[in-house]
Formats: structure tokens, sequence, C-alpha cells
């Protein structure tokens, strides 16, 4: 008979001893429990991850734009309306970021260009509105948001069809084509919600709406457009279509359009003087809008932008620049009231680009603007005490520098840190589980 080798023989007793010594143990309790310790210790990471996940998934997304709104701005609006201990709505929120502006062929962009790069992620040329650097169309995320059965809305109190708010619901190669960007919004974007003003670009010429053409307080408005009588569509697309704050209160249904003045709802670069006196305020339209969008189980984005920011900037008005701050924070509150009642809500303030080289000064200034460097505005007075502030304009066009961003609700704190405009578009996809 033949013998078996020695490795045949060491691996049958190798074989034995497995089997034998788990048999014959004391611990066959402990070492199961070990073993369903460690799959039970898997399985509540994944379900802590799963819930975390869930918890960091906003049903609702509020982003409000203050157009040329500068971290010196929101510092000259604070202490105008708070004082130096105070804080703005928009600033008491968790979560602070700090974000890049330049357009993708300037150092220093434009509306059109910094709003496609937050809605769209690609960076283009200054003017374009939903077209890359090529001149062919990127989806924006309002886009992706409608196409997962979310609710789409734009609240501004510049023309509803104005560049920032263009950029997330239009594809054009220049900012200027604003009745094509109006058609789009009805028959391509088919965004829900549509407030603010811009009401010359929705009727041909020689049809004037419900905001007579060359009004007093400036005579040069009057109806332009170009696509026809695109306020007659938007009511057989199913529309309520207001123009003043009481049919906007009363407005049902869950789409709206209302358009409350001929260009701005306010008066810039006007030969007759400047005012910022919106007939429908920015905060009413935010609560109306987020009441229409919220009716969507499924969830909304919705876009404010106050543009009275950048174009009192522009001019280097001082005191109408922070009013229509103040009324961009009040708008804040009302969708911080609305995300604290509704914890699945992510809020985000942040700015296109800033305007103006505004600086912060004290009373104790020199002024150089008679040397041709600057020029002086106020003096301002600091809220809740005697001290003044001056804010000394160094231009009357934008600037390349970084602008904030602060954030509160589901995911916010993806917003922490340094990064692009166009992160903002990759973190809401991503925060959104949207599919583009």
């Amino acid at each position: 008979m033949k013998k078996p080798s020695m490795k045949k023989s060491i691996l049958a007793l190798s074989a034995v001893t497995v089997l034998t010594v788990p048999l014959l143990s004391a611990d066959i309790p402990t070492a199961f429990a070990a073993a369903t310790s460690t799959k039970s210790t898997v399985a509540e990471s994944k379900a802590q991850k799963a819930v975390s996940a869930k918890a960091d998934t906003p049903k609702n997304v509020i982003l409000f734009i203050g157009d040329g709104m500068g971290e010196a701005s929101r510092n000259a609006i604070r202490l105008a309306t708070v004082g130096k201990s105070g804080l703005l709505e928009m600033d008491k929120m968790p979560i602070t970021g700090l974000v890049s502006t330049s357009s993708g062929d300037n150092l220093v962009t434009d509306s059109a260009a910094a709003a496609t790069a937050i809605a769209t992620g690609v960076k283009t040329y200054n003017g374009a509105i939903g077209m890359d650097l090529n001149k062919k169309t990127v989806t924006t995320i309002m886009e992706l948001a409608k196409k997962a059965g979310m609710s789409t809305g734009v609240v501004t109190t510049s023309q509803v069809t104005d560049a920032t708010g263009a950029a997330f619901g239009a594809h054009v190669e220049k900012r200027s084509a604003q009745s094509e960007i109006a058609k789009q919004y009805l028959e391509k974007s088919k965004l829900d919600v549509i407030l603010g003003g811009g009401e010359d670009f929705w009727y041909p010429a020689g049809t004037p709406g419900k905001h007579p053409d060359a009004p007093a307080e400036d005579p040069e408005e009057a109806s332009k457009g170009t696509q026809g009588n695109l306020v007659e569509q938007a009511k057989k697309l199913g529309y309520s279509y207001v123009t003043d704050q009481a049919e906007m209160k009363a407005a049902k249904g869950s789409k709206l359009l209302g358009l409350f003045a001929n260009e701005e709802m306010f008066q810039a670069h006007n030969k007759l003087g400047n005012s910022y006196n919106p007939t429908v305020s920015l905060p009413d339209m935010t609560a109306k809008a987020i009441d229409v969008l919220s009716k969507n189980k499924k969830g909304f984005f919705l876009m404010v932008e106050e543009e009275g920011t950048d174009e009192m900037a522009h001019d280097n008005e001082g005191e109408l620049t922070i009013k229509a701050g103040q009324q961009l924070d009040k708008a804040v509150k009302v969708a911080k009231d609305y995300a604290k009642a509704h914890p699945d809500t992510l809020v985000l303030v942040t700015a296109d680009h800033e305007t103006g080289g505004l600086a912060i000064e004290g009373e104790d200034a020199e002024d150089e603007s008679g040397e041709g460097v600057s020029k002086e505005d106020g003096p301002f007075t600091v809220k809740g005490s005697d001290e003044k502030f001056y804010i000394d304009w160094t231009t009357g066009g934008h600037t390349s520098v970084d602008v904030a961003l602060t954030a509160m609700g589901p995911g916010s704190s993806q917003f922490s840190g340094n990064y692009p405009n166009t992160a903002i578009h990759d973190k809401l996809v991503k925060l959104l589980q949207l599919k583009k």
C-alpha cells in the first residue's frame, strides 16, 4: 500500500484542525456574536450614511443673487441697517463661502456670463446666455430641475428677461435678445413663476400693455417686443397674468406671470434722477413665488435677484444701493422663515460679481476725488450710533474681486471654502441628484 506524502498528511491534519477546533471550542457563541456584530456595524453604517445622504438632499432650493453686491456692499448695507455689532439676515447663516467670478473670456465678468456659470456650470463669454464659449447651448439647472418634476421660478426687480434671470431659463448668443428670452421661458424652459419688470419686451411695438408707453418718469420706455404678443400666449398656456400688488395677491393656480413695470422696477441712469421704489416689493414677490411653487410635492427651484444693488452702484449711488440691499435682506428673511418651517429647503445668498469698486471709509478719511482717483459718497449713519461712514467708489463698472456666499439648510455645508462660480451649479446638481 502506498503511503501518503508528507504534504498530503499536513494538509489533511490542517483540514481536521480547522473543522475540529470550533466544534470543541467553548467560544462558539462569542465568535458568532463577533461576526454578527461586524455585520450589524456595517449595516448600521450604511443605514447612517443613507440617513445622512437623505438629510443632505434638499427638496427645495431658493437662490438669491444680489447683482453687483460685493462683500463691501454687504458691509455697507449691514452698517446702515443693523450697525457694527449686528448681522443682516443674509449673514445670519451658518455657512460661508468665497466665490470667484471671472468669465470665460475676461477677468471681469458681466451678469450674463456670471449667471450662466452659476446656472450651467460652464464658463462663457460676456454677454452670453446659456451658451458656452463656442456658442453652443448648455443645459441650465432649472431645466434639469423641471425634468426631475420640480417647479421653477425667477423673481427679480429688473426685467424678468434681463441677464441674471435669463441665464436660468434661456439660450441666446446675446443678452439683448430679451423677447426671444421671454418666448423661451414659455415654450422651452417652461418656468412656472415669472415675476418682475420688463413688460416692454412681451408686447410688440405700438401695443402698450398695462404700463403705458413713454411714462413721465422715463419717456423713452415703450413696448419693443419682437416675438408677437407674448402675454396673450402666456395666458393661452395657462399662466395667470398680473400687473400689480392686488392682482398678484389674488392670483391662483400653479403658473404665474407678473410684469410690474415697463423695464426695471426702479429708475436708474435716468436723466430725471434715480429712484428705488418698486410698486411690488421684492419680499412680496418672493413670498408669492414660494406660495405658488411650494404646492409641488416634488419640490421647487427659485432664483431671486435684486438688480438695484448693481444699477445704483453703476451710478455710484450709495444711498440707493443700500436701500436696494435692505429690500434684498427682507426677501431673504421671507425665505429663511419658510425654510425654518420646511427644513428640507436650502437657502443660498450670493452675488454674480462686484460693482463700483466700493470701499468703506471712516469720517476722517481724506477725499481723494479732487485728484481724479475716486468718488466719495456720504456720509451715512452707522445704525444705533452717532458714527458716520463714507463709501468710496473707484469705478462705475464691475470688478473682479471675489463675492461672498452664505447658506443654510440641507447640504449647505458643501458651500464652505473657496471655489469658482461654476461650482455652485455642480454642487446643486449633486445635492438635488439631478440627471443630465
